[in-house]
């Protein structure tokens, strides 16, 4: 039986496959799946309706299994306040640094050869998209 939270047979398989420094794209329901991703990497639909499931329910879930390092949104408009973000750095904690790419640099970013998995939710929000990098686990925390 699993001991963490994450069940979803599809999302477990492809994390498996990933390792230390692979990314994951945990996307809102406005990406350009067809166009701004790698060729190749694992796409896991999760975006049920609009608003079911949101980058937060996800982000929560995908936390309890793989340690994340770093974490990477798309810019918003200059002098504009994404609650997302807030919420991401809350859920990320203070250890995990939370940097933006503008929205090309961000698109390049999730096409390079390092993104394994994207998961396409059905969040509404504006510039909810999140580029987590996968961290290693040490022996101890096992």
């Amino acid at each position: 039986m699993l001991r963490y939270t994450l069940t979803h047979q599809p999302t477990l398989s492809a994390l498996a496959s990933l390792g230390h420094g692979s990314k994951v794209l945990v996307a809102d329901g406005n990406y350009p799946f067809a166009t701004a991703m790698r060729p190749g990497a694992a796409l896991v639909h999760l975006n049920f309706r609009p608003g079911l499931l949101d980058v937060d329910e996800v982000l929560t879930t995908l936390l309890d299994a793989v340690p994340v390092e770093a974490a990477t949104v798309m810019e918003a408009p200059a002098d504009t306040v994404v609650a997302a973000h807030e919420g991401y750095r809350r859920i990320l904690g203070p250890d995990v640094p939370l940097g933006a790419l503008d929205r090309f640099t961000f698109y390049d970013a999730v096409r390079a050869p390092e993104t394994g998995l994207v998961i396409a939710t059905g969040d509404q929000r504006s510039h909810a998209n999140l580029l987590l990098e996968i961290g290693f686990q040490r022996a101890s925390e096992r």
